[in-house]
Order: C-alpha cells, then structure tokens, then sequence
C-alpha cells in the first residue's frame, strides 16, 4: 500500500529519498571523518589539517550525495532543477570554505613550528610574516573564485561577463581605477611578503610614532603604540614612504645619555662611575659598548655623551633612563660644583672723581 501510494505522488518519494541519503552520508562522513583522525593521531601534520576541514567534509559530502540524487531524478517533478541549482551553490560555497579552512591550517602550522615567543625570533617573524601576507592573498584568491564559480552558474552572469570581454580595453581601465587601492594594497602586501621590509613584531617608528607591528593583514599594517594605542597604517603606505625599523637585522642597538657640566667636571670619575653603573645591570645591559665622551662645548660647559648597548629596544630604553638618573645623582652627591653654572666677576665700584671746572676763574693777587 505505501510502495503504490508513493508512485501516484514522484516529488514525495523523490524527496524521501533525498533526505535519506542526505542523513546517511552525513553519518558516514563523521565517521569516516573520526576514523581518519584516529588514523592520523601521530602524524601532526596530517592531523592538523583534518581537524580543520572536517567541518567543510561534513556538509560537502551530502550535498555530493544530494546532488546526485537530484540529477538522477526526472526532470518533470516540479522545482528539481531549482533545487539542483540550489545545492550546486551550496556545494561551491562548501568547496570554497575547504579551501580557506585548508590554508589557515597550514598557516597555524608553521606558526606552530615556527614560535615567535623566544627570545632569538628572528627567523620565526620572517617566516610568520611571509606566511601571514601570503595566506591572506592566497584567501582572497579562493573566495573570488568561489564567488566567480557561483555567479557563473547564473544565466544572467555569463551572458554578462561575455558583454564584458567583448569591450575588456574599456571595462579593463574602469575596473583598474575602481580597484586601484585594492589592487595597489595586494600587490604592496606579495612585495612585503617576499622583501620583507618589515616583520611581526618588528619595531619601528612610522609617522614620529614608537611601536612594534601587531598584525599584517590584507589591506593594512596594525602598528601597537608604546603607549597600547594602534597607528592603522595601509600595506602601500609602507612600500612609498621611508620608516626606521629597529630590528631589521638584529634587535641590539645603542642607546645615548647627554649631560650638560661645567668645565670643572673630572671626565675620568664620569666615565668610570658610567663603567660601574652598567656592570650593576647585567639584565639591562648586554656588554658591548659603554663608553663616555664628551662630544659638544661652549661658552657655559660641556656636553658629554654616555653610549651604552643593550639586547632590545625596550632594555636600551631602561638602561638609558637608569644611566641618566644615577650620574645626575652621582655629580649632584660627589661633584656640586661640577653642575651647569652661570659664572659673574664682581669689582668694588670705585668712588667718583670730582667734577672738573670747564671755566676756572684767575687767581687775584694780594694787595700790596
């Protein structure tokens, strides 16, 4: 009775059978899905990427199975090919997702391999950098395909993108303008990636402001102030503008105090007291350079300059500000008379001479 009701009504027993297959395929796709990982449990690799893309495995291989069966169906039931566009664009949605779930596992990979939370990170925010701009590019790539791939399954679309290539030299220019930042921004981002003028956590001053890159992204830089504000600078900004980066290289620099004394100043205490002061702070100081010089003169004193080095930016920012407080204190307790002073000679201001007369009158004679 149910077999010969189900023939007088197609699209009823058609869509009973989709759904079964939908339930059943889903439930063989997780446990295809279990197995696999259990399979890869000591290979990290392998087992990454499969927790990531799970999901995407999980819808995609029933929408296949529905796809199927929908093709397979007769064409007269009423809406099948509607639903058979309907999930072909869900299948493309579900591929697209894989993709972009596939690349960000690899990115976390080699995050994971490459850990820039060590003190020599060097080559880790090389390759963290690399690995960031190019996966960004690489999602951008895979979403305009997807989106391209569903807009195609679309009359309208195709009929619209032959009109376009038929005029591509004009609709070519227009596009190019319109997307000048976008592209401008992609192609700056593969040039950083590859050149690499500046990494993650990379520090650097960019528009009279210290800070270290935060986060690179697709369209812009995310520069973390010292002072945990954000400087939101465009990828192209990097690649036309002139900006110091102090860790191109190496992360050790040199720091400098300036101290204004009088002449009287005894260089030779100064420079041995500075020797002392950095041995006292091996966790700032890293032993290159210390020296005291004095670099500037005039007419009230002498300017002495303090070089000192240390590992990092931050350390060197420290040792600079510990260097400069203890010599002040330093000269203040040992040498008072050594500080910035304005000399005056006074005199003892001498008594008037007295006026002379312009006009003296002739001496009168005594009678006689």
């Amino acid at each position: 009775m149910v077999s010969e009701w189900l023939e007088q009504f197609p699209e009823l027993q058609w869509l009973i059978i989709a759904i079964v297959t939908f339930f059943v395929l889903a439930i063989i796709a997780r446990i295809l899905g279990h197995l696999a990982l259990r399979v890869a449990t000591p290979f990290s690799f392998a087992r990454d990427i499969l927790q990531r893309i799970r999901d995407p495995l999980h819808l995609l291989i029933p929408l296949i199975g529905l796809q199927t069966v929908s093709r397979s169906a007769p064409q007269d039931i009423a809406g099948i090919n509607a639903f058979s566009h309907i999930i072909l664009l869900f299948i493309i949605a579900s591929v697209t997702w894989l993709g972009l779930r596939a690349v960000d596992a690899i990115q976390q990979l080699i995050y994971k391999h490459n850990p820039i939370n060590v003190s020599d990170n060097l080559q880790a925010r090389r390759i963290q950098t690399q690995t960031k701009v190019l996966v960004h590019t690489l999602s951008f790539v895979v979403i305009l395909f997807g989106l391209s791939a569903m807009l195609m399954t679309f009359p309208i679309a195709r009929q619209f993108g032959t009109s376009l290539l038929a005029s591509a030299g004009v609709a070519g220019l227009v596009l190019g303008f319109a997307a000048k930042p976008v592209l401008g921004n992609l192609i700056a981002g593969l040039q950083i990636a590859i050149t690499q003028p500046i990494r993650l956590d990379d520090v650097v001053i960019v528009s009279g402001e210290w800070g270290r890159i935060e986060e690179i992204t697709g369209a812009y830089v995310v520069v973390r102030i010292w002072d945990d504000r954000r400087l939101i600078v465009p990828l192209q900004w990097f690649i036309e503008n002139p900006f110091q980066n102090w860790t191109r290289k190496t992360t050790e620099l040199l720091g400098f105090v300036y101290l204004w004394l009088d002449y009287s100043v005894p260089i030779e205490a100064i420079r041995q007291e500075a020797d002392r002061l950095c041995k006292e702070v091996p966790q700032l100081w890293d032993g290159r350079v210390c020296g005291v010089q004095v670099t500037e003169t005039d007419a009230n004193g002498v300017q002495l300059r303090v070089l000192v080095s240390a590992s990092d930016s931050s350390k060197c920012w420290d040792l600079r500000c510990y260097m400069r407080e203890n010599l002040i204190n330093y000269v203040m307790k040992n040498y008072p008379d050594s500080l910035p002073q304005t000399r005056a000679t006074l005199r003892e201001k001498e008594p008037p001479a007295p006026p002379v007369d312009m006009h003296p009158q002739p001496e009168r004679q005594p009678p006689v």
